[in-house]
């Protein structure tokens, strides 16, 4: 089965994550950050990965512990539920287009964390979210997740829809990466033997 769950607790934030990589997309994310909780719910909805998270932090200061943290947790939960990673096909990408934005996401599984970011938000802040807050969750999933993780913005105005379009791009490559490969389903993907 490949679950995770990860408690996280710190002097600024408390962090439940719980995954399922061969879900369905379920969802049940409340971090107390409304545009955030809505992008995670697209994170897990289009990788297919279910996924609950419970946050509370000091969100009296601002929403950066809570959004950083959470890409922690979810990180290590996502490097707890692969295990080894024998047999998951280890790369993905999509290029996603929602309206005027496109982003392109490419990823690898490979157990060294690096995050390329290409984007740029025409806002800074979408409600009361600050936008540079979404590199700052892209960072700390990379970096707990052991993600090579390439986001470039195409196209887009909008800075809601640059940022939703993000997500989904990166949800749509993990979906891909994670899967089992039918014809390599007891190897690990690497001419190393090891991830």
């Amino acid at each position: 089965m490949r679950r995770a769950k990860i408690t996280r607790k710190t002097a600024e934030t408390e962090i439940s994550v719980e995954i399922n990589l061969d879900g369905t997309g379920t969802y049940d994310n409340q971090t107390g950050v409304g545009f955030f909780d809505h992008m995670l719910d697209q994170l897990s909805r289009h990788s297919l990965i279910d996924m609950t998270v419970r946050a509370t932090g000091d969100l009296h200061i601002d929403d950066h512990h809570t959004v950083e943290d959470t890409g922690i947790a979810l990180g290590q939960a996502l490097t707890e539920a692969l295990g080894d990673k024998k047999g998951i096909r280890r790369y993905g990408e999509c290029h996603l287009p929602m309206d005027d934005a496109q982003v392109r996401a490419a990823l690898d599984l490979s157990g060294r964390p690096y995050l390329v970011w290409n984007i740029e938000f025409a806002a800074p802040k979408i409600g009361t979210f600050d936008t540079e807050l979404v590199r700052e969750f892209f960072q700390a999933l990379a970096t707990h997740g052991g993600i090579t993780l390439h986001v470039d913005q195409l196209h887009g105005f909008n800075a809601h829809h640059v940022a939703e379009a993000g997500f989904k791009a990166v949800a749509r490559a993990l979906r891909l990466a994670v899967e089992t490969d039918p014809r390599k389903a007891d190897a690990i993907p690497s001419t190393k033997g090891a991830l």
